[in-house]
Parts: C-alpha cells; structure tokens; sequence
C-alpha cells in the first residue's frame, strides 16, 4: 500500500477509534491509551496525526461542518430543511457525528474553539434571508428567529430522542417538526411542493457521500 493512502487510512482508523470512545465514555472518560488498543496503532502513529487527545476531539468536531454547508441553494427554504433531515439521518449511525455531538453537548473539560450551533445557525440564517427575498416565506417571517428556533428545536428533539430510542426515531420526529412548523412559515405556493418525508433524507445521505462529504461506509 502506498505510504499515502495507508497514512489516510491510519488517520481515519485513529479518528474512528477516537469516536467510539469518546462515545461510549465521554471526552474526561477516554484516553490516547484507549484509542490506541482500539485502534491497534502505535502511539507514534498517533503523534503523527493528531498531537493530543484534544487534537483529536477537534478533528471529531470539524467532522461535522461539511454537514452544515448547503450543496445547493435553489429553493433555500427546503435547502434548510434538507440540512436537518440528512444530519439526523447520519446522526442515526454514524459514530463520528454521535461522537461530535456528545463533545459539545456535554460539560467536560474539552472546550470546542466553534460550536456547531454557531455554524448551523449561520448556514440556516443565511438561507432563510434568501427565502425571504425569494418569496419562499410569510411576510411576518423573520430569519433570525425562525433560524434560531430550528436549531434550538433539532438540539431538543435529537437529546429526547437519543434518551427515548437511542435515536432510532430521530428522522421521523425532525420530519413532525417540519410538518408543523412550515404552515406558519412558508408561503401557501410554496408549501405543497417542499419535502419532508424520510425518503427524502436517504436520498441526501447518498447525494452527500456521491460529494465526498461523508465517508462511503458511514451512515
């Protein structure tokens, strides 16, 4: 194998392992030693990587903003509703992104430089403004709090569900959410035609790893 792709492999071995500890027993409740044995590396290979085990949590968290970035923007109303579906759909099974989310949602002593929600609640911002001047929304409709209240209500619902199913239910209950919430934002011409089904999120997931945002067996 040549030493490029088996660096590749040994760095995305590392953080994989990394992962799955970090979710299994928290940020305070893993150690480089037990990423090591899990990961079958040498500690070496590991420095070469990442220098510590917040370099590591870093790169669990970075792991995400790909996720937050829209492909497309032609319809941003559903675009914003296309980020929450597929993120939930790879929340469901990706040990990453569960890594990811558990490191900034629990207080230990790893402290994120960026948390997601800035991003997220940026990315939807962003958006909703260009569906307000598209027409996609009420008139009364204001991006900021509607951006707001979506990744304030994702962050609820994917914690009760983790805590209720394990996040078996996650897709089903963002797409409720959805469902409940466009009539009183969406303008009537518009509402018929957005997706909110869970089909939809499978057919994203494949878009996603088609782009190379998400690793082909992850998810």
């Amino acid at each position: 194998m040549p030493r490029q792709e088996r660096a590749v492999r040994t760095r995305a071995l590392l953080l994989k392992s990394a992962a799955e500890c970090i979710k299994e027993h928290g940020y305070d409740g893993s150690s480089t030693t037990d990423v090591l044995r899990r990961a079958g590396v040498t500690r070496g290979a590991l420095y070469f990587h990442f220098p510590s085990k917040e370099a590591l949590a870093d790169a669990i968290v970075e792991y995400q903003k790909p996720l937050l970035q829209p492909l497309s923007s032609e319809c941003p109303l559903q675009t914003v509703i296309d980020l929450t579906l597929s993120y939930a759909r790879m929340l469901q099974t990706d040990v990453i992104l569960q890594a990811a989310v558990r490191l900034v949602t629990e207080e230990t002593s790893y402290q994120p430089g960026v948390r997601p929600y800035v991003w997220s609640q940026e990315t939807a911002g962003d958006l909703l403004r260009q569906a307000r001047d598209q027409g996609e929304l009420l008139p009364h409709t204001d991006p900021g709090e509607v951006a707001s209240l979506v990744v304030g209500a994702f962050t609820g619902i994917q914690l009760l569900s983790q805590l209720a199913t394990g996040r078996a239910d996650l897709l089903h209950r963002v797409c409720v959410l959805w469902r409940t919430m466009l009539p009183g934002i969406a303008a009537p011409g518009l509402l018929l035609r957005l997706r909110t089904d869970e089909q939809r999120a499978e057919e994203l997931v494949q878009v996603d790893r088609a782009h190379g945002r998400v690793p082909c067996d992850a998810g």
